[in-house]
């Protein structure tokens, strides 16, 4: 019977993909028009209706209201629907529904965050010292402003590769260049030569998975053992970054500088007698303990910062600027550690008298960006197995040979190389085969939770081929044309027959397609970790739509025993802000998020696993936050007033409950016991149900 299935999903099914040559990525998108299927008027659904009738499988019927507008709404703004909107579809139809979902600032919140995990965000280090990032923030809210503001997707992949050189009176663009600072970075390194080639590398990685959907860090030590990718391509893309530099971009306008800057210098006169006699009291422990620092270098590296700047080649300047980092870091522990106790004293006394005239104001506010030492960059060399202190032939940049076999021709003249520019151009050029068919997928897979190419971060030739190609190249082309229009792309999406399937099983559909690749039905998916978090505080009233500013805290297991490395946040509103909003350390990813196989940042990640495990049923059960709000959610269905079991199941699972429901509800509220509705309530929190979308 297997042997049968199979032969009949082979016959039905590989000839929408086995033609295709492995390489096929690399092959130009081709121009394609929708196939005609009889009664069939959207695009999306010629081509996957086409595939069904070939197969001799029937589509499934639509879902009902309820349960689209679930899925609607969790997939678009990761949120729970509400019954306003659930009379709102009934009303005016699906379109206008997205269409007001699109136009919600929900929107970026949810979609951001796939992207942050394709980037690995985070505001921390990660390695041993983990150590905060006060500025990374910024570049979350950037990418969620983009999103909600629907910013073209060329333009948005200009900003955060080469904001600085594209833009520089931006501030937005400043912020994107993030983009390539979120490298996990081990500062206190003491060989730094290798360091910078292992930050040069992870942003190479990086930027390849995310725009390209390639493995390029396959090649770093040889040529890529399958596909078409050489060594010397690797490095060609490396040479893009190599004028390296952090830099902390000033976003604040003239006005607002020239203001803080005088409220600044009033501070310093107030303070001059203070400060002078703390500085004079520190200073030789400062010194000392830089010295302490700089002698942990080679003398190579730490005659650096001897060297001025101007006579400093590229390279030195990296390297003076990684050496600088330690030898200057701010350790009030361990500069004054060697203080005696009157001299602590005094310090501690200084301390406070300067404290009286509160803090000092800041002049600037600036953002984690990116930019080059200068128009002059560091050689780029290939690396004998990827040895940076083995270096062969210098290589210039350039693209992929695999089907834009050219080094770039980089213009003179600029404050910087001037070389990301010309990268971020190619990315987005028509041209080129793979950006665009990526990004497309990956806005499927969010949807159908697996996309057209299920390896979303491997187009290589040992990634998956598509289950309809031609479908992949008509949106890659269509997103093309729409202007790089990310909403267009998800509304197109949203709107096709083959989003509102049911999600319902069928044997015979099953028998002929098992992996449900020709989409038949809907796929379900169960809710991330953030979505989880989100809809209980949205089902229990507790939800705060405060946007942007610094990750916050949100209570943690007290047997985590984070202390200090997780200072919860001490109001309960900020507390209960979106997922997307927590603070994201490296090291100590948020327990529910984790559980529900959050990635922990420390790589770009394209895809999450799904699996199903104790923890996450027994953290359901048991955590004191989830219980607590499932309390608050209890205290909300009474405040409502009415049949307060059918209020309970509309708010969690978007339906009223069935009569069998009903009668076991309450049943059970009949009980007694003043516990019994939050139980009840927190009941609904672990159902199947409400942990997944049909």
């Amino acid at each position: 019977m297997i042997r049968l299935c199979l032969a009949v999903f082979c016959a039905a099914c590989l000839p929408a993909w086995a033609d295709l040559p492995a390489d096929w990525a690399f092959k130009p998108v081709a121009a394609v028009a929708p196939p005609k299927v009889a009664g069939v008027t959207h695009p999306i659904d010629a081509f996957v209706r086409d595939k069904l009738a070939r197969a001799k499988i029937a589509p499934a019927p639509a879902a009902d209201p309820a349960t689209l507008l679930r899925r609607l709404t969790f997939d678009m703004t990761g949120l729970p629907p509400t019954a306003a909107q659930l009379a709102a579809l009934k009303r005016d139809g699906l379109e206008k529904t997205a269409d007001a979902l699109l136009a919600s600032s929900a929107f970026g919140e949810r979609q951001a965050q796939w992207w942050l995990d394709l980037v690995r965000f985070a505001e921390t280090d990660g390695f041993k010292a983990d150590d905060k990032r006060p500025n990374a923030w910024r570049y979350r809210d950037y990418v969620i402003q983009s999103l909600n503001a629907n910013k073209r997707y060329d333009r948005f992949l200009h900003e955060q590769i080469a904001g600085d050189e594209m833009f520089p009176d931006d501030p937005a663009a400043l912020t994107a260049t993030g983009f390539l600072r979120h490298y996990p970075d081990e500062y206190n390194a003491v060989n730094l030569e290798n360091r910078r080639q292992e930050i040069l590398n992870d942003i190479t990685d990086t930027t390849s998975q995310t725009v390209l959907g390639l493995t390029l860090g396959c090649a770093k030590c040889h040529d890529h053992k399958f596909d078409p990718v050489t060594q010397e391509d690797y490095y060609r893309i490396q040479a893009f970054f190599a004028g390296w530099k952090e830099v902390d971009a000033p976003l604040t306008g003239q006005a607002k500088r020239e203001e803080s800057e005088k409220a600044a210098r009033e501070w310093d006169e107030k303070t001059a007698e203070t400060r002078k006699e703390l500085a004079a009291l520190e200073q030789p422990f400062r010194e000392r303990f830089s010295q302490k620092r700089r002698s942990r270098f080679p003398e190579e590296y730490a005659k650096l910062l001897d060297t001025p700047a101007e006579q400093r080649t590229p390279f030195e300047a990296q390297i003076a600027a990684m050496v600088g980092k330690q030898v200057y870091a701010a350790d009030e522990g361990g500069t004054f550690s060697a203080m005696k106790a009157p001299e602590k004293e005094k310090q501690a006394a200084l301390k406070k008298k300067l404290a009286e005239f509160g803090p000092r104001p800041k002049t600037v506010t600036v953002a984690m960006a990116f930019t080059d030492v200068g128009a002059a960059v560091p050689p780029t060399h290939l690396l004998k197995r990827g040895n940076w202190a083995k270096k062969a032939a210098e290589v210039k940049p350039g693209f992929l040979s695999a089907f834009d076999d050219r080094f770039a021709e980089i213009p003179a003249g600029g404050k910087t190389s001037g070389r990301r520019t010309v990268l971020a151009k190619w990315l987005t050029d028509p041209k080129n085969p793979l950006t665009a068919r990526v990004y497309v997928n990956r806005v499927w897979q969010h949807y159908f939770g697996r996309g057209l190419v299920a390896s979303s971060e491997d187009f290589g030739t040992q990634g998956d081929k598509p289950t309809h190609p031609e479908l992949l190249d008509w949106l890659a082309t269509d997103f093309v044309k729409s202007g790089w229009d990310i909403k267009h792309v998800h509304r197109l999406i949203v709107t096709s027959a083959t989003y509102q399937q049911s999600s319902l099983h069928r044997a015979d559909a099953a028998a002929a397609d098992p992996d449900n690749r020709l989409l038949w039905k809907m796929n379900r998916k169960r809710l991330d970790g953030e979505s989880v978090r989100d809809a209980v505080l949205h089902i229990a009233g507790e939800l705060n739509p405060k946007a942007g500013g610094p990750g916050v805290y949100p209570e943690v297991p007290a047997d985590l025993k984070a202390g200090t490395a997780w200072p919860v946040s001490t109001e309960l509103a900020e507390r209960n802000r979106r997922s997307v909003y927590v603070f994201v350390k490296r090291n100590l990813r948020y327990p529910l998020f984790a559980a529900f196989d959050a990635p922990d940042r420390n790589e770009t990640c394209s895809r999450r696993y799904t699996t199903t495990t104790a923890p996450q049923a027994l953290m359901l059960l048991n955590d004191g936050v989830l219980i607590a709000k499932a309390k608050a959610f209890a205290a909300r269905v009474k405040k409502a007033g009415g049949d307060e079991v059918d209020t309970a199941y509309t708010l969690a699972l978007g339906r009223p409950p069935t009569g069998e429901e009903r009668g076991v509800a309450q049943s059970f509220l009949n009980g007694g016991g003043e516990d019994r509705p939050a139980d009840f309530c927190h009941a609904l929190l672990n159902l199947n149900e409400f942990l997944y979308v049909d």
